[in-house]
């Protein structure tokens, strides 16, 4: 049986459960006006369920452990909120659930996440994501995500192969 299943409106808490838990390790690394608590709360992420985020989940045992969204928005698929409980990091959790996601999608598709999270940064790397520069960086945040510009200072983007391909043509 495939560990990987789609959430459903009763796994709500328990994403935001493994989001809040899991971001813990951005705290006192991102910048501490860029840092609240809890990191999403339960209103936020059903905001970003309405707006077209759909999660997929990883399960041990039945239970939740890591959580990735995927959202299409306009010609790209993007890749949020992604996390994986802390006791099971380093265990191909994170990478599974990329896997699956990229094959649900045909599109280019773009990552965001906080430059001091390097980690995370290196994962996407890992997985073959290339980061944009700060020019294109600062053009698709504004095109495909709604963000305040001090996050958008603070942020790097990450794109598949299929984003390079179609930017260089």
């Amino acid at each position: 049986m495939n560990p990987i299943t789609l959430c459903g409106p009763a796994d709500i808490p328990t994403i935001c459960e493994i989001i809040n838990e899991s971001a813990s390790a951005y705290k006192g690394v991102i910048p501490a006006d860029r840092w609240h608590e809890p990191y999403m709360s339960l209103a936020e992420l059903q905001s970003e369920i309405a707006k077209g985020v759909t999660f997929y989940g990883y399960r041990e045992d039945g239970r939740l452990v890591g959580v990735m969204g995927i959202q299409d928005i306009k010609d790209v698929t993007l890749i949020r909120h992604a996390y994986v409980r802390s006791n099971t990091r380093g265990k191909g959790v994170g990478g599974q659930l990329l896997a699956y996601l990229r094959e649900l999608t045909e599109r280019p598709i773009l990552i965001g996440t906080w430059k001091a999270a390097v980690w995370a940064v290196r994962f996407y790397q890992k997985h073959g994501f290339v980061l944009l520069d700060d020019h294109e960086k600062n053009r698709v945040l504004k095109i495909y995500w709604t963000i305040p510009p001090r996050q958008v200072e603070e942020s790097v983007v990450l794109a598949d192969q299929r984003w390079v391909r179609a930017t260089q043509r």
